[in-house]
């Protein structure tokens, strides 16, 4: 990257204010389109999986519910994975991508995130809500005095990705700030990029509000009620360590799963995205079969059950807890590989879990604390170390001020753990790569 190229158009030139209002008028459509989305898939989610099974007279979903569902995922993702342009969008297994779909991907983006969430995958809306965002925008853009612009159609792309995400997230910044992790650019380019996603992501959090005000339709939130404000210990602090990196563990594992499967779904789409939802939905089945809990813990992302799991984790056996992290770990392993849809949700629930799991076993351990440090611990090791910290923060409201050393912390163990543990297994695989070649014939 050229010195030019970094120091970009000033922020006084009347070009780059241009892209400012061009990105204020991007995040009203585009946050229209992706409350759509998530108001449909959000009615889709409560039909499926609560309404259907009462109206045929099961209190809670039955076990075989999920097999059934997410097999049907799995061929609905598979065919439009398989047949549709742009491959349905994402493989969420290789983390985020800044770039938004091309106008011709968008609607297999749609109906393969659409049908993956609604029937129970375990991935979260964020991923293709970044792709239908940025796509739309570049749609938008062909007509503008932009579109000859490479920079400009950058920018504006990611404004639109950042309104369509800003709600799903609760707050516009953790949109704008997220992009800034995912691009990773120089500070001048990056403040570039950032306005126009603050402004966009701004607008279109407004915008969702009111629309979710008006029209009654809910989307979802990942906010916590009723958490009580707690102090910090010395015993919270030394928690972070084992803790964060245990959850940095789980989730370097399940993402190196999830990368093997996602090699797996790109040779064999049908019978990999078919075989992954049968897999989800087993381990669903099995769940509900262990623990008379509703096989909807371990389907899903987990952002209707994180409220609960934070407010009531007495809800929940050991025996049981242990059970909600394993399955839903593999569920979200092979989701990872052959879905479609965003990484972070699911990590930060299975945190969630593995923090209320430790608060159930030590006696010594606040739960607000074992929260905190596992929720950010699961979205930082996904390379979100900043985005994590903000998240949570807004996540433990109340709660968040006393809690914020240890969110950072856990952040910062989780994220060296992930890297250690990365640079560790390339380092084996080129060995082993060396021997073999040193041993064949």
């Amino acid at each position: 990257m050229t010195s030019e190229a970094v120091a970009g158009p000033d922020l006084h030139n009347r070009r780059y204010l241009a892209l400012l209002g061009g990105a204020a008028l991007l995040g009203i459509p585009l946050s229209l389109v992706a409350f759509l989305f998530l108001a449909a898939v959000h009615e889709l989610e409560h039909l499926l999986w609560h309404s259907l099974p009462h109206e045929l007279g099961y209190a809670e979903p039955p076990a075989w519910w999920a097999i059934a569902a997410l097999g049907l995922g799995g061929v609905l993702v598979g065919l439009a994975v398989r047949y549709l342009p742009g491959h349905g969008g994402h493989v969420p297994a290789d983390g985020f991508s800044a770039g938004g779909a091309s106008a011709s991907a968008v609607p297999g983006v749609v109906l393969a995130a659409g049908a993956g969430l609604a029937l129970g995958a375990v991935v979260g809306p964020e991923a293709p809500l970044i792709a239908l965002g940025g796509g739309l925008a570049l749609l938008a853009i062909r007509w503008t005095r932009f579109a000859d612009d490479p920079q400009a159609t950058m920018i504006l792309s990611g404004a639109g990705s950042a309104a369509a995400i800003s709600a799903i997230f609760g707050n516009p910044l953790i949109a704008a700030i997220l992009f800034l992790e995912i691009v990773g650019l120089a500070r001048r380019q990056a403040t570039l990029v950032l306005l126009p996603c603050l402004v966009a992501s701004g607008v279109g959090a407004v915008l969702f509000t009111g629309l979710g005000d008006w029209t009654g339709f809910g989307i979802g939130s990942l906010a916590i009620p009723d958490l009580e404000a707690t102090g910090l210990s010395v015993g919270d602090v030394v928690l972070v360590f084992p803790l964060a990196a245990a959850v940095s563990v789980v989730t370097w594992v399940i993402f190196g799963v999830g990368k093997r499967v996602a090699v797996i779904a790109g040779e064999h789409v049908l019978a990999g995205t078919i075989g992954a939802g049968l897999v989800a939905g087993c381990g669903a089945a099995l769940y509900a079969v262990l623990t008379d809990h509703s096989p909807a813990e371990v389907a899903l992302s987990g952002q209707a059950t994180l409220g609960t799991l934070a407010s009531s984790p007495d809800s929940w056996s050991t025996g049981a807890l242990v059970a909600l992290i394993v399955l839903k770990g593999v569920a979200y392993a092979v989701c990872l590989g052959a879905f479609r849809g965003g990484p972070a949700f699911p990590a930060i629930f299975l945190g969630a879990a593995i923090g209320v799991l430790a608060f159930t076993l030590v006696p010594s351990v606040e739960l607000v604390p074992a929260l905190a440090i596992g929720m950010a611990a699961g979205v930082a090791v996904i390379g979100l170390p900043i985005t994590s910290v903000l998240l949570v923060v807004l996540l433990l409201g109340d709660a968040a001020a006393s809690q914020m050393p240890v969110v950072i912390l856990a952040a910062v163990v989780a994220l060296v753990v992930g890297e250690l543990l990365t640079t560790y297994g390339s380092r084996r695989q080129t060995q082993e790569s060396a021997v073999a070649a040193a041993t064949a014939p």
